[in-house]
């Protein structure tokens, strides 16, 4: 079975995208954020540029492999804002992404039917506003070990084409890599079996 290691996101704000219906007018947003902080700035900076508009409706999603999403109808009927917005960004298969729809009331009520279409619309405008690309899942890796070991590990490395996130080469070595998720178990394996080296999972 193939390991999925690649994932799509964002990587830049989205420019603003417009939607009109009677008189209503909906503006999108993508943002990428890869936190809850950033989730809520993203938010409070939007109700400031637009503070008459009448809600501010949402959906995020974060997470490489597993996933964490939430959708908010700030003050539409249930379902009608925040779901449809949900929706895009599984129908577009991005993550670590906001959107955030702004409407301002034109005096019409649109129905239900009327909301979700113009918030899925929306959104789908701010997405394609977006440029999405897509992004590898790695694993890191510390790797340690003596001054004297220094060249059977950068062979490998060099072999390998591994990435150097960081290094400390002094009497002791520590060198920090990362590697694509599909590769991780080889290039572990590649280190371990070599004496005197010790390779970690980076976080550990």
């Amino acid at each position: 079975m193939e390991i999925k290691d690649t994932y799509k996101t964002i990587t830049q704000p989205s420019q603003e995208a417009l939607f009109k219906n009677k008189n209503s007018k909906f503006y999108g947003y993508a943002f990428p954020v890869s936190n809850e902080a950033e989730v809520k700035n993203n938010i409070e900076t939007l109700k400031k540029q637009h503070h008459s508009a009448r809600h501010w409706c949402y959906a995020y999603q974060l997470g490489k492999e597993t996933f964490t999403y939430r959708a908010n109808d700030d003050g539409e009927p249930s379902n009608s804002a925040g779901q449809p917005i949900y929706g895009q960004i599984q129908s577009f298969n991005v993550t670590n992404i906001l959107i955030i729809v702004v409407r301002y009331f034109g005096g019409v009520k649109l129905g239900v039917g009327g909301l979700i279409n113009a918030y899925k619309t929306t959104a789908k405008l701010a997405l394609e506003n977006s440029s999405i690309i897509e992004k590898t899942i790695n694993i890191e890796y510390l790797i340690t070990f003596d001054y004297k070991n220094m060249n059977k590990v950068m062979r490998i490395i060099k072999e390998k084409q591994i990435n150097i996130v960081n290094q400390k080469l002094e009497l002791d070595c520590k060198i920090h890599i990362s590697v694509r998720k599909k590769n991780s178990q080889s290039t572990f394996e590649a280190f371990n079996q070599l004496y005197e080296i010790s390779i970690k999972n980076f976080n550990d």
